[in-house]
């Protein structure tokens, strides 16, 4: 890995502000669209870059290889499930509140990278950081004026979507040793596959008369949000590594919150700032543990 340069961080802003930007989208798409249908036209257009990618580098897509029910498997937990929770919970609750419960990936890694891991074990940097983290999350709850009765169940849901992602993660080291652009088509591909009778004979798309703004949307969270941001986060990987690449859960919630603000005008009250600080403290005490435990190991 070399020493990262202004292009590295350029990128790593715009990763962030592309993943930042699909929670606001997300809202204007269920104005139209229903969570299922969300979730199949983002992985069938996010599939279409990565694909293509795989066609020029002639990177062998392995989905229905001997590994076949891997694939499936990780493409339901890592894609299916937590883009219909996001998208069925964000119909209920302001995005930039998504932004905030989905930074908290990295926090519920950390927790079941200690049990299913071998080198990633609690200390107590990672076990301070992850309470303050998950006080904040608990904290924003308290915010009744945004979080009520009427839509916690929609806020419970986003953070399972995020727990989804962190489970998907674990998962995908089982086939850690094949290439990523491979494991990322051929997940799409099982994606699509497990939505197609689900999106058919639930939501019935084709009924819909979509306005303009949410198919819009729907095809950024596709291309753009899915597809492009995954190919931009495969050339971090590689030039940088997984550390400088995880620096981008700092930026997700602030973008989000400031795109949500300038796009859809939410609110921004004291408990969402003070909630987002929690989590962004809680952030940089279990990466600056990692970090540690990165370099003892090398």
């Amino acid at each position: 890995m070399r020493e990262p340069k202004l292009i590295d961080y350029t990128l790593l802003v715009v990763l962030a502000l592309i993943w930042a930007s699909a929670f606001f989208n997300i809202k204007i798409a269920t104005e139209s669209f229903g969570p299922i249908t969300i979730a199949f036209l983002r992985v069938f257009f996010g599939s279409i870059p990565v694909l293509l990618l795989c066609l020029y580098k002639k990177i062998k897509i392995e989905a229905f290889s001997k590994d076949w029910y891997w694939f499936a498997i990780i493409g339901f937990v890592n894609l299916v499930a937590p883009f219909f929770l996001i998208a069925y919970g964000v119909k209920s609750v302001q995005s930039n509140l998504a932004a905030i419960l989905m930074s908290t990936t990295p926090l519920s890694s950390t927790v079941l990278g200690h049990f299913f891991t071998k080198n990633e074990k609690f200390n107590f940097i990672k076990t301070f950081g992850i309470l303050i983290g998950f006080s904040g999350i608990i904290y924003l709850f308290s915010d009744n004026f945004l979080i009520n009765d009427n839509n916690y169940i929609s806020a419970l849901l986003i953070l399972l979507g995020s727990t989804c992602y962190v489970v998907g993660g674990v998962l995908t080291l089982k086939i850690s040793e094949k290439k990523n652009e491979n494991v990322t088509g051929s997940i799409l591909i099982w994606a699509i596959i497990i939505l197609i009778p689900l999106v058919s004979f639930i939501e019935k798309p084709w009924n819909i008369t979509p306005s303009l703004e949410s198919s819009i949307s729907v095809i950024y969270l596709g291309f753009v949000s899915t597809g492009l941001a995954w190919l931009l986060r495969f050339r971090i990987l590689k030039s940088n590594g997984l550390i400088f690449q995880s620096q981008v859960s700092y930026l997700i919630p602030i973008f989000g919150i400031i795109l949500s603000y300038i796009f859809l005008d939410e609110l921004i009250t004291d408990k969402v700032l003070i909630s987002l600080l929690a989590v962004l403290v809680g952030l940089y005490f279990v990466k600056k543990a990692g970090s540690k435990s990165y370099e003892k190991r090398k």
